[in-house]
């Protein structure tokens, strides 16, 4: 492929500029609407739903688990596909199998359906590709490499999906800590990002949108607990949250979401929520709790090699034992119940535009020198296993 091109990032040790700008009335509430599948190994039912799109007919497609015996070795037959659901959240059929071959899965990861084309993109994690469909669900074809599994983290391989105006396709390499640019065909056209804690750094890019308000990206930096906000170039914009349970506070941010009005919702994974902010990162509303045992204790996610559920399971509106994967479409905001084998979608109600500030009120200077953040090395992540 030649030489890759990196985009501009700004590095600087000194510090970079946020505007701060008058505060405004906002009305922002989500409301439990449904929820799309259930807990287990057969059709129509999920386990470690990573991936979420919603196709232009109101269809859910859904990447499903990693299937494995008893002994941890790979199984083709369970999981490893794109399950579909219809609007009713009827389950209707599957794309791709599991296997090595063309057009198969070893974990579907992330999702997405080109605006262009209406090819659906999905990441195939232990395959260390891409896989690409077209809309009646054939195979065309298969592009990409990424880095490869590192200490202290359990997840690796292609990460967010996104798409610009012309139809190119930006995909996050999760251990490569950067995100990469292609051709709709696959062709490596450069990467943004680097492995860190600065500016423009990452430590596991897992959620990835282009505004479709801005042509901003969003990325939700998940090791780093924060969402990072970049211009249409690549250079960094802004960044906000840390590591905590408070507002605008993340344990593992992964999922991420931009609406019409620039509205961010971010799936706070092990905290087991959805926060949302305005584009400037302004904490608006939350959404979601803990799953809990009969004791009233929070359970917790499945150990490394045991079935992918929480035990027990607490299925109740809005309770998550970890929030992943997401998908906004129409008003509706879609969210993985990571270890509950479900997807659950909630409406977007009582929105308002933010109005534009007259004046700038001034203006913040922040410091990298103080931006390093202490990293909570913890063995269940991300389920995959």
């Amino acid at each position: 492929m030649g030489l890759v091109k990196h985009f501009a990032i700004a590095t600087a040790s000194t510090g970079f500029m946020v505007l701060a700008t008058s505060t405004q009335a906002f009305s922002l509430n989500l409301k439990y609407e449904r929820s799309i599948g259930s807990p287990g190994f057969g059709p129509g039912q999920l386990f470690v739903p990573q991936g979420i799109t919603v196709d232009q007919n109101g269809n859910t497609l859904i990447s499903n688990g990693r299937g494995l015996n008893p002994d941890g070795t790979f199984n083709p037959n369970i999981g490893n596909k794109v399950e579909v659901f219809d609007p009713q959240g009827n389950y209707i059929g599957a794309i791709g199998k599991g296997g090595k071959g063309p057009g198969e899965f070893d974990e579907p990861s992330a999702l997405e359906i080109s605006p262009v084309t209406g090819n659906l993109y999905v990441g195939d994690v232990f395959n260390n590709r891409v896989n690409v469909y077209d809309p009646q669900g054939n195979f065309i074809n298969s592009f990409g490499s990424f880095g490869g599994l590192i200490p202290g983290r359990a997840f690796f391989g292609p990460s967010g999906v996104t798409f610009d105006k012309q139809g190119n396709v930006y995909i996050g390499d999760f251990s490569g800590d950067k995100i990469n640019k292609y051709t709709p065909d696959g062709q490596l056209l450069g990467s943004i990002g680097t492995s860190g804690t600065g500016l423009g750094q990452f430590q596991g890019p897992a959620g990835l949108r282009i505004s479709p308000v801005s042509g901003r990206f969003y990325i939700s930096d998940q090791f780093n607990n924060r969402v990072q906000v970049l211009n249409p170039d690549g250079t960094p914009l802004l960044t906000f949250g840390k590591q905590g349970t408070g507002q605008g506070e993340f344990n593992q941010p992964i999922g991420i979401e931009i609406d019409e009005y620039e509205n961010i919702y971010v799936a706070d994974s092990i905290n087991s929520r959805v926060q949302v902010f305005d584009k400037n990162g302004k904490f608006l509303t939350e959404i979601g709790e803990p799953a809990r045992d009969a004791s009233g204790a929070i359970v917790p996610a499945p150990a490394l090699g045991s079935p992918p559920f929480g035990n027990p399971l607490d299925l109740r509106p809005g309770v998550f034992n970890w929030t992943g994967g997401t998908s906004y479409k129409d008003g509706k905001l879609y969210v993985g119940d990571f270890f509950q084998g479900r997807v659950q979608v909630f409406n977007v109600e009582d929105r308002a535009k933010v109005p534009e500030p007259s004046s700038i009120l001034g203006m913040g200077l922040f410091g990298l020198g103080a931006a390093v953040v202490k990293l909570r090395r913890n063995r269940q992540q991300k389920a995959i296993s």
